[in-house]
């Protein structure tokens, strides 16, 4: 695979700049873009407290099949980007984004009124479509709106309420079920979802122009997939997106039992597995301050060198006896915020070739990254015995070949490159 020559990679010419072409100002965009971001977050999350209340109710035998709930959300959502992606780059962002978040929102309300687990897992499914293309429409405008340098900061604020919503959903999911039944959890999170399509019906234009939209056949896709594909940048920091999505997912199957079985903490697991997350959006605060000045590669991949060292100390440690909490919590809690830091650049070093390919790009990197990562997360936390060692194994695995990905798409050099240029003024878009 081979990339373009910078001077022949596809480059966009804002006709307005920065957040004014979608007719929000910086502060509104990145909110609202947030926003519908967290809500598939939310989706998620706020699901996990109510599992038993839902398995109970539905009259389920087998308390497993419960998992489903949130498996088969990842399913559509991991699946269905892939023809979103193409559909933006040929419809444009704003009727696809109105049409997820409608269908997501009618989906949350259905789900509400499921009289069995088969039921609950059509509209999951359902509402991971709508989820779907949420997320891809949202990374396109974003990537429509800004480049290079300035689009790693406005991910990085975009990410910061994204990160919260760990912290947040399973307490509200933990309280409705404890004052109601769990029903009401997707009816307040259709509420949320249907006031985000007023916002995006009332406020946001459509950040793709005509001129630049791509037809839709069999023979355009295959061609945007091909361009994807071969360009080594988008490919490499996939892979590398494809491995962190699996140390993210290894870590949210197995926390409950290293936090919770290992070292006993009980009642106590919520408030420290919310600390974490709010680690993580410490860590996309800084990012969005520091990358104008570093750069997306400086910042990243240096990142992904600490977090592999740090994994491969603390599977060092536990290898002679079991270490601490303090020393554990510590240690993955700043291997979550490299995370976060690697996640937020290396999504925005893989769309800076892409273009007005845009849609198909985040699509094809995003399903990928989601699909595969959750099977790879899944294998470890099958692993689990007892103590840290294969989460720490899996985390230090995953980094060390994430730096070979990247080594691959940089041809050898860590850092620096050609194509990671000065920051640009506030606004001015991507030139």
């Amino acid at each position: 695979m081979t990339t373009p020559p910078q001077s022949q990679q596809p480059a966009q010419q804002p006709a307005q700049s920065g957040s004014s072409r979608i007719g929000l100002g910086i502060v509104e965009f990145i909110l609202t873009i947030a926003l519908m971001t967290a809500s598939i977050s939310m989706g998620i999350d706020s699901m996990l407290p109510a599992l038993p209340n839902i398995g109970q109710s539905l009259h389920v035998a087998n308390p497993n099949d419960t998992q489903l709930v949130i498996g088969v959300y990842f399913l559509g959502f991991g699946i269905c980007q892939l023809f979103f992606g193409s559909l933006s780059d040929t419809y444009g962002r704003r009727y696809i984004l109105l049409g997820g978040l409608a269908f997501y929102t009618v989906t949350l309300f259905a789900a509400a009124w499921s009289g069995s687990l088969f039921a609950l897992l059509a509209m999951r499914f359902a509402q991971g479509v709508g989820a779907a293309a949420v997320r891809i429409t949202t990374l396109a405008i974003v990537r429509d709106c800004f480049g290079g340098r300035e689009m790693a900061r406005v991910m990085s604020y975009i990410m910061i309420v994204f990160m919260i919503m760990p912290m947040v959903a399973p307490f509200v999911g933990q309280m409705i079920v404890a004052y109601s039944n769990w029903q009401w959890i997707f009816i307040l999170l259709g509420i949320v979802s249907a006031g985000l399509f007023l916002v995006a019906f009332f406020r946001m234009k459509e950040t793709l122009p005509v001129e630049e939209r791509l037809p839709l056949s069999v023979a355009s896709v295959l061609s945007g997939f091909k361009t994807v594909l071969t360009n080594r940048i988008t490919c490499g920091y996939m892979i590398g997106l494809t491995l962190y999505t699996g140390i993210i997912c290894a870590y949210i199957v197995s926390v409950q039992q290293v936090f919770g079985e290992v070292y006993g903490l009980g009642e106590t697991f919520p408030i420290a597995f919310a600390a974490t997350a709010a680690g993580t959006a410490v860590a996309q605060f800084a990012n969005g301050y520091f990358v104008r000045s570093f750069g997306m590669r400086r910042i990243s991949h240096a990142a992904m060198i600490v977090f592999t060292a740090l994994g491969a100390i603390g599977y060092i440690v536990g290898m002679f006896d079991q270490p601490s909490f303090t020393f554990i919590y510590v240690l993955i809690s700043v291997m979550l915020m490299m995370f976060a830091v690697i996640t937020t650049n290396c999504m925005a070093i893989s769309l800076e070739p892409m273009g007005h390919l845009a849609g198909t790009a985040a699509a094809i990197t995003s399903s990928i990254s989601t699909t595969v990562g959750v099977l790879l997360g899944g294998i470890v936390g099958q692993m689990f015995d007892g103590t840290a060692q294969p989460l720490l194994a899996g985390f230090t695995v995953f980094g060390a070949l994430s730096i070979v990905a990247t080594l691959w798409a940089e041809r050898g050099k860590l850092f620096t490159h050609p194509g990671d240029t000065p920051a640009l003024e506030p606004g001015m878009g991507h030139v």
